[in-house]
C-alpha cells in the first residue's frame, strides 16, 4: 500500500469511525434510558447487534466507491480495525464526559435497584451469586470515569480486531465484477 493509499484509508476510516461512534452513543443512551423504560433497552441492544453489519456496509461502500470494487483482505481488515479504533476513541471520550459530569451515580443506583427487586433477589439467592454480585457492584462504584472509558476503549478495539476478520474475509475482492 502506498502512502497516498494509506492516507485515503485512514481518512475514510475516520469518517466511518465517527459514524459508528454515533451508533454506539445512541445505543448507550438507549441503554441508560432503558433502565427506566424496557423498550429503550431493547432498542439499545438492537443497535449494538447492528455494529458488524454497519461496519460491513461502510467497508463495502469504501471498496466500491473509493477503490473501484477491489480491496485486498489485509486492506479490508485494516480498514475494519481502524473504524473500530476511531469509534472507540470517540465513544470513550463521550463515556468519560457522561460518567464524570452527567451520571452522578444514576447507572449504579439503577443497577442496585434492579437486583433488589424480589424476583431478582430470589434468582440471585438460588444461583448463589449474591456475594460476587455485591462485590462487583462495589468495584464498579469505586471506578473513576477515566477507568470506565479506558476499559470500554480497550474492549471496543479488541472487538474490532476479532470482528474485523470475518468482515474482511466476506468483503475483500481481488478483481472488480463491474
Amino acid at each position: 500500500m502506498t502512502a497516498p493509499e494509506y492516507i485515503q484509508l485512514k481518512a475514510f476510516a475516520r469518517i466511518d469511525g465517527a459514524l459508528l461512534s454515533v451508533l454506539w452513543l445512541c445505543s448507550f443512551g438507549c441503554y441508560v434510558a432503558g433502565l427506566t423504560n424496557p423498550w429503550l433497552s431493547m432498542v439499545g441492544l438492537l443497535l449494538i447487534v447492528l455494529t458488524p453489519f454497519f461496519v460491513a456496509g461502510r467497508l463495502r461502500k469504501f471498496r466500491d466507491e473509493a477503490l473501484q470494487g477491489v480491496i485486498s483482505f489485509l486492506r479490508a481488515y485494516a480498514y475494519s480495525i481502524l473504524i473500530f479504533f476511531y469509534a472507540g476513541i470517540l465513544f470513550a471520550i463521550a463515556q468519560y464526559a457522561y460518567f464524570a459530569y452527567l451520571d452522578q451515580g444514576f447507572l449504579l443506583g439503577s443497577l442496585r435497584q434492579m437486583i433488589e427487586t424480589p424476583e431478582a433477589a430470589e434468582a440471585i439467592r438460588q444461583t448463589g451469586m449474591g456475594d460476587a454480585l455485591n462485590e462487583s457492584l462495589n468495584m464498579m462504584g469505586q471506578m473513576r470515569p477515566i477507568d470506565v472509558a479506558l476499559n470500554m476503549l480497550s474492549t471496543n478495539i479488541s472487538i474490532g480486531i476479532v470482528l474485523g476478520l470475518p468482515i474482511a474475509a466476506l468483503l475483500y475482492r481481488k478483481s472488480s465484477t463491474k
